[in-house]
């Protein structure tokens, strides 16, 4: 498949569009993300169509707890991602070859609409890394009523987001950390594009946060405040997931400690309505009113809404950010 996003440059070379690297690649190459080729002169989309994993999660799982909470959704996943942080989880399919499967359109549609699935998340490995891919069979869940949801990096061009938005009804977007020197170290890649990403996504769909939090990292009092502050000033009800880090691919440092997580979570809660704890067994991640305290969701075994009606709070009447 021919990608999107990409102009002819000197000596038969391809610049690549799609995501902030705008990567120069040479006949026979690929990019960064190793999944955009220059074939004869043409950038070719190489994983399109190509599933590396699928299953059903619950979407609290991606995690987004604000948008249709206790419902499964269908997650598929390819392989290729323009970011190569330390501490991936997911490398093997980002960074390294494995067996992938073709699933045809109308297979796709009815495993996205089976089991009380709302529709697909694209995840596993970096969603945008299959831009064409997923811009193609959103639309189809779109006729169909489906819903679209990207578990993504944010790390994208502007262009290519915009076009792509009008049919993604949420996402969970990584902000890595609140310093362009952890990017650049860490992950290989900026922190402006991102930060982007999230103020263009947020005025067009549903928007949720992660930050895995690292202890010695990115974890600092002064970070964490810079992290709410800077969310707060978008939206403050943006739900915010602060999840536990263990080592993984690159990374050895030890594992975070629970407390550090609870004194990320008491800073930003400062800024933010909501702030959950993730990758970590039980702790209390039901959502509550930010006005009265009033629990408006239970998250034990399954996600139960308890507090709300009309999208209102049953007890003081707040408009509540969920989508259900």
């Amino acid at each position: 498949m021919e990608c999107l996003y990409y102009e002819r440059g000197n000596d038969n070379a391809i610049i690549c569009n799609l995501c902030p690297h705008n990567c120069v690649i040479k006949e026979g190459n690929v990019g960064i993300c190793r999944v955009r080729k220059n074939s004869d002169g043409k950038l070719i989309a190489l994983n399109y169509g190509r599933i590396t994993s699928y299953a059903y999660d619950p979407i609290e799982k991606k995690p987004l707890y604000h948008f249709y909470p206790g419902k499964p959704i269908l997650s598929i996943g390819s392989y290729g991602c323009n970011l190569a942080c330390d501490f991936c989880q997911n490398w093997e399919i980002a960074h390294d070859e494995r067996l992938t499967m073709e699933i045809d359109k109308e297979d796709i549609l009815l495993l996205s609409s089976s089991g009380g699935s709302i529709g697909i998340a694209y995840t596993y490995n970096e969603p945008s890394m299959s831009y064409e891919y997923i811009k193609h069979i959103s639309k189809v869940m779109r006729k169909h009523g489906l819903k679209n949801v990207m578990v993504t990096n944010g790390y994208i061009n502007e262009g290519p987001l915009i076009e792509l938005l009008p049919y993604i009804d949420a996402m969970n977007i990584d902000l890595k950390a609140m310093t362009d020197e952890f990017y650049r170290r860490i992950c290989k890649g900026s922190l402006k594009p991102v930060q982007e990403t999230i103020k263009r996504a947020v005025e067009s769909t549903h928007v949720e946060l992660t930050t895995l939090i690292i202890e010695g990292e990115n974890s600092s009092d002064e970070e964490m405040e810079a992290l709410g502050e800077w969310i707060a000033n978008i939206d403050e009800d943006i739900p915010l997931h602060l999840s536990k880090y263990h080592p993984a691919y690159k990374m050895k440092l030890p594992e975070t400690k629970y407390e550090v997580l609870m004194r990320a979570k008491d800073i930003t809660k400062k800024y933010l309505n909501h702030v959950y704890i993730g990758n970590v067994w039980g702790v209390d991640n039901n959502t509550y009113c930010p006005h009265c305290h009033n629990r408006l969701i239970n998250r034990y075994s399954t996600a139960e809404i308890v507090g709300i009606k009309d999208n209102n709070c049953t007890k003081c009447g707040n408009e509540v950010n969920i989508i259900y």
